[in-house]
């Protein structure tokens, strides 16, 4: 999607508000003892009070509202039985749509106790995140995203999982520009546009490199096996850099 008017914008920035509030409510309703189906249920709940429809199941038929992933798993995890436990490291995807616009975020909440290193992976997921976000403008190189994630990554000591990539959102959930890296990749050569809308979502590890299938066609799981965080944000390339909508408020 390419934004071209203010109305688009602003029914864009409308579900991306939305998602983040949503994410945010569920991060601080996480406690130990609940299930991921519970957890999911809350999510369910909000984004239906909004007016909005969980994308995961309007797009592919995804047996829950929201993506919730817990330590080995990594992403597109299922909500269901699995109950989630002190220490545990816990990711929410949310994505949604209304009035036919789309917007994705996601962040990982580490249950406490927890040890430093996994405080600091969280920590660092996030400011992976914003390294990336940081290179988004109208004219410039897709390539600097993952350059600037590789870097960060290369210099605090952590792994990218290079098989799980950010994408083009807007009008759907998964669009052009497809495969965008989040980690250096020298064959990219696309230049982002003016109104380009798109997520910046990095999977920072601690010695994960891929993301591999798992018994269910959904979840996905680190290999090698390391504790690996995701955070998310839908944004959209302007003149004056990045125009970040999936804000909470």
């Amino acid at each position: 999607m390419t934004i071209s008017n203010e109305n688009d914008l602003d029914c864009l920035k409308e579900v991306g508000r939305i998602v983040a509030n949503t994410l945010e409510a569920m991060g601080q309703a996480i406690e130990p003892g609940m299930t991921t189906s519970d957890l999911d249920r809350i999510g369910r709940k909000l984004l239906e009070s909004a007016g909005a429809r969980p994308a995961p199941e309007l797009a592919y038929a995804f047996p829950g509202a929201t993506c919730i992933s817990v330590n080995e798993e990594i992403a597109h995890g299922i909500p269901g039985a699995r109950r989630i436990e002190r220490g545990d490291l816990v990711n929410i995807d949310v994505s949604a749509e209304k009035n036919g616009f789309f917007a994705d975020t996601g962040a990982s909440f580490a249950v406490p106790p927890v040890t430093r290193a996994i405080e600091r992976l969280c920590r660092d997921g996030r400011r992976a995140m914003w390294t990336g976000l940081r290179q988004v403008g109208a004219g410039k190189p897709m390539a600097g995203i993952g350059q600037a994630i590789g870097s960060f990554a290369r210099k605090n000591g952590y792994s990218l999982v290079r098989n799980l990539a950010s994408h083009g959102v807007g009008l759907s959930l998964h669009e052009e520009p497809t495969e965008i890296a989040t980690w250096p990749d020298s064959s990219e050569r696309r230049i982002m546009s003016d109104g380009l809308v798109f997520t910046v979502e990095p999977f920072l590890s601690l010695g994960a490199e891929w993301a591999e299938d798992g018994d269910d066609p959904w979840t996905l799981y680190s290999s090698p096996e390391a504790p690996t965080v995701q955070y998310e944000h839908t944004v959209v390339a302007t003149r004056s850099g990045p125009l970040i909508v999936t804000m909470a408020g």
